[in-house]
This record gives structure tokens, sequence and C-alpha cells, in this order.
């Protein structure tokens, strides 16, 4: 405390406190007790590390599923049969498929184009589908059923869990043969193909040549059985009318392709009759990308505000006690001349610094734990920068509210009660 100027009509100096004075009695304060300053951080540490690791690891998730379908978006194309027989007969067989039979090999002739499949759902309504000829047995029920070309594949980029896929060589023989998705082939207990299992479709059989663990394109057939093009042509027909039952062609080009095979296409399939296909554009990566980063910002957000809260709850706790434990220093502080606000600045600069620690510590956490995270994953990590900077400052803002009322409370200690005591 120093003398300032003297009260009007008296010789007492009027007592000030300096700012490197307060900052000294704060950090003079924490020392006292360091186990209990520590433990008081520990809130706003979670708080500010959680909120800066959540919104990091968000945009850097959302980063990457929008380079991979971003990726996709670049490189796929696909083109539907939209030639339709007259109303009456919809959601019937066709009466002959549009793409011609050498479908493949013409797209694939186009400049930029690296593969492209021609494959439809099969126009069975509830197929019985089983792993056994026995009647009555249906494990394979709700799975899919496609009729693919072999050059399918070689679009999708699937990834062969055992086994081999069909080619040309099955398709031009109609072989009744199968590939199944991961997910089908585990509803129908098939994990091994060294005794040449069999599938059963209404009764027909398909021998099952191999397991398709994952695929880049059309996961969708991960639930299914994917058979060749002219064996189910032959057992089946035609392909369905109607957006479920349309037969499509996936496309797989070059990078920045896409735009250039999408236009050439349908002319390249009918040149005499284009308009019977229509081409559809992926979907937009930005849309899912968003959403991501939306449900998970919201939902992490809101337990990086709780632990922000338990933080306050614990500075605010800390601050009280501290009032009370040091009511006596309060009273000899009044009683040398501290005016009430000096009282109260000194209480409320310590919590505030106590919170600032807090969000300084738990920032340089929450950017280690994104970092730590994008390098074991090969992310890039992304962090911005209005998510990093104001960090430290939330801590310190929870540390002045966290300290409002214990300050004021021993802002208006009476100094004779406090020297009883």
């Amino acid at each position: 405390m120093r003398p300032r100027r003297r009260r009007p009509g008296g010789d007492i100096p009027l007592s000030r406190l300096s700012p490197a004075d307060l900052f000294a009695e704060a950090l003079s304060g924490m020392i006292q007790r360091p186990g209990r300053s520590v433990l008081t951080l520990l809130g706003t540490v979670l708080g500010v590390g959680a909120f800066v690791a959540v919104l990091g690891l968000t945009s850097s998730a959302a980063g990457q599923i929008g380079k991979r379908f971003s990726m996709l978006e670049n490189t796929t194309v696909t083109v539907v049969d939209v030639g339709k027989p007259p109303p009456a007969q919809q959601g019937e067989p066709r009466a002959a498929l549009d793409f011609p039979d050498d479908a493949d090999s013409r797209v694939g002739r186009l400049n930029g184009a690296l593969a492209a499949g021609v494959y439809w759902p099969a126009p069975l309504t509830d197929p019985r589908i089983s792993n056994s000829p026995v009647p009555g047995t249906n494990p394979g029920s709700g799975l899919n059923l496609y009729a693919a070309s072999p050059g399918l594949f070689d679009a999708m980029q699937p990834t062969l869990q055992a086994g081999t896929l069909f080619n040309a060589f099955h398709a031009s023989r109609n072989l009744r043969v199968a590939v199944l998705g991961s997910t089908a082939a585990d509803r129908l207990g098939i994990n091994r193909l060294d005794a040449a299992p069999a599938v059963f479709v209404n009764g027909v059989g398909f021998t099952v040549i191999g397991i398709v663990s994952d695929t880049q394109r059309l996961p969708e057939t991960l639930l299914g059985i994917m058979v060749p093009s002219t064996t189910a042509h032959t057992l089946w027909g035609n392909p369905l009318t109607g957006d479920k039952g349309q037969a499509r062609m996936l496309i797989r080009t070059r990078t920045g392709a896409a735009p250039l095979i999408a236009s050439q296409a349908p002319t390249t399939l009918r040149p005499e009759d284009p308009a019977k296909f229509g081409v559809i554009a992926p979907p937009d990566p930005h849309g899912l990308r968003d959403g991501v980063s939306g449900d998970l910002t919201g939902l992490f957000l809101l337990l990086a505000a709780i632990c922000l809260v338990i933080g306050a709850v614990g500075i605010a706790n800390t601050t009280l006690v501290a009032v009370l434990e040091r009511t006596g220093e309060i009273g000899l502080r009044r009683s040398l001349g501290a005016r009430p606000r000096h009282i109260a600045t000194q209480f409320l600069t310590e919590s505030t610094v106590l919170g600032t620690l807090g969000g300084l510590v738990g920032t340089a956490i929450g950017v280690g734990v994104v970092v730590g995270v994008a390098l074991v994953r090969d992310w890039s990590a992304v962090l911005q920068p209005w998510t990093v900077l104001p960090a430290p400052l939330a801590g310190s803002l929870v540390g002045l509210v966290a300290g409002l009322y214990p300050s004021l409370r021993a802002a208006w200690v009476e100094p004779a009660e406090a020297l009883r005591r």
C-alpha cells in the first residue's frame, strides 16, 4: 500500500494498490497453497483443452471427409438407363436393355475413362437366398442381389478378402458364379472358399468364387450378392423400370475427366438415341462434411462447456474458501487503510490469474492432442486461429466471473469483526 493523496481535511493519506503490487499479492496467494491452486486449475484446463481439441479434431476430420469425397466426385460418373416403356407397364421388366452388350468396352475407350461396368438389381420380388438347397431356409433374407458386368469391379475398386472376381470368361459362358460382399458372406456363414461353397437364389445354385471386404464405390454391394449380368439376364430377364430397378453404369475416370465423360457417355452408348440415358452427378460432399462437423462440434462443445462450468465452480469455491481462511488478513489490511475495492480487486485478480493459467495450459494440451491425433491418423492438422487464440481468454473470463461473488464478499468484511477472529 502506498500513499497516494491526503484525505481532505485530514492528515491520513489515502491508500492505493498499484498493478505491480496487485499482481504480486495475487501470485503470493496462489503460491502459498500450490496444491489447491493446481487442483483448481484442472476444471479450466479440461474445459479449454476440450474446446480447442474438439474444434481442431472436428475441422481435421471434416477436411479428410471433404478430401475423400472430392476425390470420388472428380473421378466418378453414373449413367442411368431412363428409357421407359408405356405407362401401363411401369414397374415391369423392360422389353430390352438399353445398354449395349459391349457397353463396358465402348465407354472404356473414351479418353479419360479408366473403367466402366453395368449393374442392376435383379428383378425378383422377395427372393429366397440361402446357403443350402433345403427348402424353408432363408438366412439371406434382406440381402441385395445384383447383376453386374465384369467391368464393374474395375470401376468399383474393391478390396478382395478371399477368392477371385468373375470376368469376361464367366460372363460369356453364362456361368452361375457369385461374388459376395463381406456383410452378406457373414450373414450366410461363408468365410472360406476352399470347399467351393454355394448360395441358392430361389433354388438356383451359384458357386461363390470371391468375397469383397471393402470397396471405393458402391458400398451397398457389401450387403449384396453379385452375379454375371449375362447369367442374370438369362435367368430373370431385363431389369425393372423405376428408380429402384433401373440399370446403371458406373464409370471411373481420371481426375478432372468426369465432366467430359459425362457429356460423351450417352452418345457413345446409343449414338442413335442418347436420350435413353441420363447422367447423375455424384453426391456433393459439402453437405455431408458440414453435417458431420456440425454434429460433432455441437456434441463436444457441450461437453467442453460443462467442463468450463465445473472449472468456474471450482475457482469460485476455492476463492470463497480463501476468503474465509484469510478473514484475519483482510481485517488487518482494512485496519491499515486498504479500501473495499482493493480487497475485492486482489481476490478477483487471483481468480482471474488462475483462470488464465488454466486457459493457457488447456490450450497447449488441446493443440497437442490435435497434432498427435493427426500424426497417428496421417491427417492434415487443421487449427483455426479463431479457435486457438481466444482460448486463453476464455479461461480468463471463467476465472473473472467465478471470482466476482467471493471478491465482493471479501470486500465487505468488517475490519473489527475480522480482527476478532
